[in-house]
């Protein structure tokens, strides 16, 4: 385990650190993925699937499966991912699930956070100007 998790707050530059695993295929039914620290994906993350991370989750694809970022009570942990329909996302302590019946198409990224006390899910803008702040 190496040092510095947990120390501070993150911001969305920072999303990731030198305490980070990079997973380089795609999560089937089954499998799974636990981590102190930062974890990021270069696939898909299926149903069936779970990533568990003491620090921020990042998934370079679909996220279907079951995630559970800042596992060990962060609540400063992040979620993100190119699509964001996991069937269970976890923050620390608090846990969220998409409603039935409704399904979004989103074109951008989106990234999952606690906002005073609900986690809170938004488009996720690279580069530039980030969703928030004035244009």
């Amino acid at each position: 385990m190496l040092s510095g998790f947990g120390q501070g707050s993150q911001t969305d530059d920072n999303l990731v650190d030198e305490n980070t695993i990079l997973v380089q295929r795609t999560l089937r039914s089954g499998q799974s993925v636990r981590y102190s620290g930062n974890v990021v994906i270069l696939g898909d993350v299926n149903p069936g699937a779970e990533v568990a991370a003491t620090g921020n989750i990042i998934v370079m694809g679909a996220l279907r499966g079951v995630v559970h970022a800042g596992a060990n009570g962060d609540e400063t942990a992040v979620v993100m991912a190119f699509r964001l329909n996991p069937t269970q996302l976890r923050i620390a302590n608090h846990i969220t699930r998409p409603p039935d019946n409704e399904t979004v198409d989103m074109d951008l990224p989106e990234i999952a956070r606690i906002k005073d006390g609900v986690v809170t899910i938004e488009a996720f803008q690279t580069g530039g100007e980030r969703q928030g702040k004035a244009i």
